[in-house]
């Protein structure tokens, strides 16, 4: 059984109302935690317009993070965090093979996180092209 219970000031407000706000907020403030572990947590360059370059970059990134684990990941792989991502999937080993006129992706079978890799790349494919 699980008792959850959080302080408010906002008065006159249903209860379902208040803890809706109350989980929107933690999940915005798990979007802050991911965008400083992706790059956010210091501007590297010294001109402005080079930092706003940078901080596009990382907004795509962050974009891809929030889209990938609804439309590839499945079980425990959708709750990862950035970092665990980058060590688990985003650093498989791997190598692009051409054969045939076609590029594969061989996936080193040892790497124990195969599995997950595979399966996102299928869930990506059945996806329909937007084109």
């Amino acid at each position: 059984m699980r008792i959850t219970c959080f302080a408010t000031n906002t008065p006159d407000r249903p209860i379902a109302e208040l803890a809706l706000r109350h989980r929107l907020r933690a999940r915005a403030e798990d979007r802050i935690r991911a965008a400083r572990s992706t790059g956010l947590r210091n501007l590297p360059l010294h001109d402005t317009a080079q930092n706003q370059v940078w901080m596009e970059i990382v907004q795509l990134a962050l974009d891809l993070l929030a889209w990938m684990p609804m439309l590839a990941l499945t079980g425990q792989a959708r709750l990862w965090e950035p970092r665990r991502l980058r060590f688990r999937l985003f650093s498989a080993a791997a190598q692009l093979v051409t054969t045939g006129r076609r590029l594969l992706l061989r996936l080193a079978c040892h790497w124990p996180w195969t599995v997950e890799v595979t399966t996102a790349l299928q869930r990506l494919m059945l996806l329909p092209n937007p084109g």
